[in-house]
């Protein structure tokens, strides 16, 4: 009872400015305010019925709207039966079983949140937000930070919502992209016997006819996966990705509820319909139920390994050998990489006789993929650029890429020259091109916006830190703060909404992978010019060699 009257609380509140809102980012804020206690009431009360949908449908939408009334009693029927079909659909999709189950596991999610929140007097602080939210400005963050810890709590589809949301500036509030950067993929290894049974069950042998050998104890251990180590029965090195039991009907049960949600909102709000809602929430459950074949992260290192070969580039960059014959919708086998994250300044030192020119390698790889690969890698950090044994560049982690509409390839082109030239009129120019407005944006009042973002960027300082290793070792590290890239990201984002500009998922994805690289390189490189240094192919395409090691 308490957590539906929280829930509706949050509903009506929130719908209070919905209409008052106008920027998809506003409506999006309303989304995620109200799409997890929507389907969290729904899981523990049933979906209501066509009535009480009516009922609060006019509840919600009484501060000032009459689109709802102003529908025909026939196109009601319409979008109803509509309604009932996708959520039948969702239904048959995730089970009732499993529905029923993720219902209770919810339940008990949302009371440990509460309690703890409640200890933490973050609960009350939450609630006079919610209570303010319809007459005052008021500050996201409480809620997001609540929101956070629930969605940790509630598993692998809500941990990787929250990194949906920390990837997205564009589309949901500061607050939220701040605070979701905590959502760490991080849990317990799942008991080796279950996961040799989903091995074997998936490949449809025994382990022991696959692996010549295969350690028990995992490398890592995610929400949704974990990963092995292990040797071919042919001698191959690899490393062995794992989903664990259950997370597909976890996954389809939750992103279904949400669906509803977002589905049963438009209906009770069509204002929302111009936010495209549905739209977003749908995009997040077709990526997020992708992440559940792994032969799709096969293609995708397949089509960026067909890349490095095709451009002659595998003199300084791999990618990791997948091996289809042992890989399967739930199992994923690939070569298992040896060498040192791109920030270990003494690993580099030893595995690279140019530390510099294995920076510029990973640079210009990157760059030329985003215009000549049908994927980027969209996530550079540290952890997934490895400088290898024999000096080359290590891409791995092939879950999140991004894929560049053509309409705005000239525009990316240009914005990386830009970026790289520290050319603030050439960022305006090329943000307008790439963006969606519906009035003309001053060029010259966004390039003077821009100007101060680089400026921000330039005054970053580089900081070695010291860190202990497993094995004893102090090494000496740059440290790359994630947060800054986030900031500086978000920056960029309220500059061009500041001035007009919509600017679509793929710039963020893109913009923060090359904050990364300017990192990168500031740490590494100082000295190094990107734009006149001849080594260095930003904003160029070729098909031969670029650069040996």
């Amino acid at each position: 009872l308490t957590t539906t009257k929280i829930a509706m609380a949050t509903s009506m509140a929130t719908a209070k400015r919905v209409h008052s809102l106008g920027p998809l980012q506003r409506c999006v804020r309303c989304a995620v305010l109200l799409a997890l206690p929507w389907s969290l009431s729904w899981t523990f009360c049933g979906p209501p019925t066509f009535e009480t949908s009516r009922s609060i449908g006019r509840a919600a939408t009484a501060s000032g709207t009459a689109s709802f009334r102003s529908r025909s009693p026939e196109m009601e029927r319409q979008e109803a039966q509509k309604l009932l079909e996708d959520i039948l659909g969702v239904v048959r999709s995730a089970g009732l079983e499993a529905g029923a189950v993720r219902g209770l596991q919810a339940l008990r999610a949302t009371l440990l949140t509460a309690v703890e929140a409640a200890r933490d007097g973050e609960l009350q602080e939450a609630l006079q937000t919610i209570q303010r939210l319809g007459t005052e400005r008021v500050d996201d963050a409480p809620l997001a930070r609540l929101l956070r810890r629930l969605f940790q709590k509630l598993g692998s589809t809500y941990v990787k919502l929250g990194q949906f949301i920390a990837s997205s500036p564009t589309l949901f509030p500061a607050a939220y992209v701040r605070e979701f950067q905590q959502c760490l993929d991080r849990t317990e290894p799942t008991n080796f016997q279950r996961i040799k049974r989903i091995v074997e069950a998936d490949l449809g042998r025994p382990l022991s006819e696959v692996y010549e050998s295969f350690e028990e104890e995992p490398l890592a251990s995610a929400s949704v996966a974990q990963v092995h180590s292990a040797v071919l029965k042919t001698g191959e090195r690899v490393a062995v990705k794992v989903q664990k039991p259950g997370v597909d009907q976890v996954l389809k049960a939750d992103l279904g509820f949400l669906f509803i949600a977002a589905r049963t909102l438009e209906f009770l709000s069509p204002e929302l319909a111009r936010s495209s809602l549905v739209d977003i929430v749908s995009e997040i459950r077709s990526s997020m139920l992708d992440e559940l074949d792994f032969t799709k992260e096969l293609d995708n290192v397949e089509t960026f390994r067909r890349f490095l070969r095709q451009n002659g580039l595998e003199r300084i960059a791999a990618a990791p050998r997948t091996f289809p014959e042992a890989s399967s919708k739930k199992v994923l086998t690939m070569e298992l990489f040896s060498g040192v994250p791109l920030t270990d300044l003494e690993g580099i030192s030893r595995n690279s006789k140019n530390p510099e020119q294995t920076l510029i390698n990973a640079l210009n790889v990157w760059s030329l993929s985003v215009r000549g690969c049908e994927i980027f890698h969209a996530d550079v950090h540290a952890g997934n650029l490895l400088v290898l044994e024999d000096g080359r560049v290590g891409f791995i982690d092939f879950g999140i890429v991004g894929r560049i509409p053509p309409e705005i390839w000239s525009a990316v082109e240009g914005l990386v020259v830009s970026f790289a030239a520290n050319d603030a009129r050439g960022m305006a120019r090329n943000l307008i091109a790439m963006g969606a407005t519906e009035a003309t944006v001053d060029e010259a009042s966004l390039a003077q916006d821009v100007a101060s973002v680089l400026g921000r960027i330039a005054g970053l300082e580089p900081e070695v830190v010291l860190r202990g290793r497993g094995d004893g070792r102090v090494v000496a590290e740059v440290a790359l703060d994630n947060d800054q890239v986030t900031e500086l990201l978000l920056e960029v984002v309220r500059v061009a909404e500041s001035n007009g500009l919509k600017l679509p998922r793929e710039f963020a994805l893109l913009v923060k992978q090359a904050l990364y690289f300017d990192r990168y390189t500031k740490l590494l490189a100082p000295d190094l010019d990107p734009l006149r240094d001849e080594r260095v192919a930003v904003g160029e395409y070729t098909s031969g060699p670029v650069i040996d090691v």
